[in-house]
């Protein structure tokens, strides 16, 4: 049964209260405002839809001219995964950095900046931290989105980060529920399944989110894993032993359940957008996140009429469909009054607070056998960077640099870059083909080479093998988990790859370390 209600009565408007959908351009569409007016409350937004911060600050207030209390929501977790400086990397390292500093004031004065600058440009609702433990280390989407593999560590630090965020009117949506760390899919692409028993979660996985809940994060985003020791049947964003069951009734959770996006295939692959979206909220979620990759007024008509033929089908509560409103209005009640209320005196950093952090997180390390990494002569004459280049994945997205060569050519002029990739033969072929094409091209310039996760790429490491057996001066950096052993005549390991943290190493090679 197809049930298309007017935009006034009371179901179609909490259909539409919980959708949190998202649409394409840099000022809104004529649909999404009329939609706003017919009761949607949250809007989602992505790199596609910034252009510069002043054009963010007229798109939220073009939104508030229509709803005034609208949630305006953002993918903004800093270091690697950006959607306000998507076009040029953040300003601020991401969670692994700052595990790795472990220091929770600075972490707390991180988000607190991210924060204030989210909420100048007129965004309320950040989906934001990730408080999963990554412990596993082949993980290919979480990995420096993670702040490590410690618990108590991850732990304290979404706890200031969800601290520092809010302090700046911004709401924290701690992700991913019940954590996504111990995997090696990625749930943009299938369902990951973690095979971990209901003692293990409790420890490890659910320890940063018992933190994020104590802080009072005002919001909590469901991960798109089936986890069978919890629920052998649905993925936790479908689960009501999940969302209701642990969420709710045992860590005591009373604030809002948002769901991952609902295009990722682990959902829309095996249950179709509709179906997930009105199972989402019979288990217990409150807010329907849609809009990465369907980002139209067909989607939200599609998601709003399948709610509401779900209620008058007998399939879905009404009262659940009204509590879930209810906390979405009720977030964007605190919204509107947390941006005035109980902020901090500004950080002494400011703005440089993201660089003064990703220079504390370097790890410099000399080759065995070549002493004290002090020792190091900072490099006078321009290097060729080889940048050995992984496949982006899908919540980095491929449009944000990433590397040092942008850094380097500041302090050393001439500075020359390439990038290697596997291509499509055998890895270890591929990375030898890979270290040759980056010799010859860097002629007799001294090279840099910039690696991402290279434990979790064979070719990367064999490239590296082919580099340094040839030149063994040659400098690494790498930019993601630094799993692997280091090695060069100096590895640096950044912790992430943000704009920042490519300046600090680029700053190490050059000898022209900030204070």
């Amino acid at each position: 049964m197809t049930t298309l209600a007017s935009g006034t009565d009371t179901l179609t408007r909490d259909a539409l209260t919980v959708l949190q959908p998202g649409f394409t351009g840099t000022t809104a569409p004529d649909w999404l405002l009329r939609r706003l007016g017919e009761g949607l409350a949250s809007v989602g937004l992505f790199g596609r839809n910034i252009a510069s911060p002043g054009q963010l600050a007229a798109l939220t207030a073009q939104l508030r001219a229509e709803r005034d209390d609208v949630l305006v929501a953002i993918d903004e977790e800093g270091g690697d995964v950006t959607r306000m400086e998507v076009r040029n990397g953040s300003s601020f390292p991401g969670n692994h950095a700052l595990g790795a500093v472990d220091d929770v004031e600075l972490t707390q004065q991180v988000a607190h900046e991210l924060g204030r600058r989210l909420a100048a440009c007129g965004v309320n609702l950040n989906w934001a931290p990730s408080a999963d433990v990554n412990s596993d280390p082949r993980n290919p989407v979480i990995g420096v989105r993670s702040f490590g593999a410690d618990t108590g560590l991850a732990a304290r630090h979404t706890a200031a980060y969800v601290t520092g965020l809010q302090s700046a009117g911004v709401a924290a949506c701690t992700k991913h529920f019940p954590g996504h760390g111990d995997t090696a899919v990625d749930s943009h692409h299938a369902l990951p399944r973690i095979d971990v028993s209901a003692d293990v979660l409790a420890e490890r996985e659910l320890a940063p989110f018992r933190a994020a809940i104590a802080a009072g994060t005002r919001a909590v985003m469901s991960a798109h894993i089936l986890v069978p020791a919890l629920d052998p049947e649905r993925p936790a964003t479908l689960s009501r032993r999940i969302l209701t069951g642990l969420l709710r009734d045992e860590l005591g959770y009373a604030g809002l359940i948002v769901t991952d996006g609902m295009e990722m295939r682990a959902i829309a692959g095996t249950y179709g957008i509709e179906r997930g979206s009105v199972l989402a909220i019979a288990a217990g979620a409150d807010a329907i996140c849609v809009g990465g990759g369907l980002a139209d007024d067909a989607t939200v008509l599609r998601l709003r009429d399948a709610l509401v033929s779900a209620v008058r089908a007998g399939e879905l509560p009404e009262e659940r469909l009204a509590e879930a409103a209810d906390r979405v209005r009720a977030l964007a009640r605190w919204a509107g009054t947390a941006g005035t209320a109980g902020r901090p005196a500004e950080v002494t950093h400011g703005t440089e607070i993201g660089l003064h952090a990703a220079r504390r997180a370097l790890t410099v390390t000399a080759a065995p056998g070549l002493g004290d990494p002090a020792t190091f002569k900072p490099l006078t004459e321009p290097p060729y960077v080889a940048a050995l280049t992984p496949v982006a994945n899908i919540a980095v997205g491929d449009e944000t640099p990433w590397g040092i060569a942008a850094e380097l050519v500041h302090l050393l002029p001439g500075t020359v870059t390439g990038s290697f990739s596997a291509g499509d033969g055998p890895e270890s072929e591929a990375g030898e083909n890979a270290g040759r094409a980056a010799l010859q091209a860097a002629g007799p310039r001294r090279i840099v080479a910039v690696v991402r996760d290279e434990h979790r790429h064979p070719w990367m490491a064999s490239a590296l093998d082919a580099l340094l057996a040839a030149r063994p001066d040659t400098v690494v950096v790498e930019m993601g988990v630094p799993q692997a052993a280091p090695r060069g005549a100096l590895h640096i390991a950044t912790h992430g790859a943000a704009r920042v943290c490519g300046r600090a190493a680029a700053e190490v090679i050059a000898g022209a370390m900030g204070h």
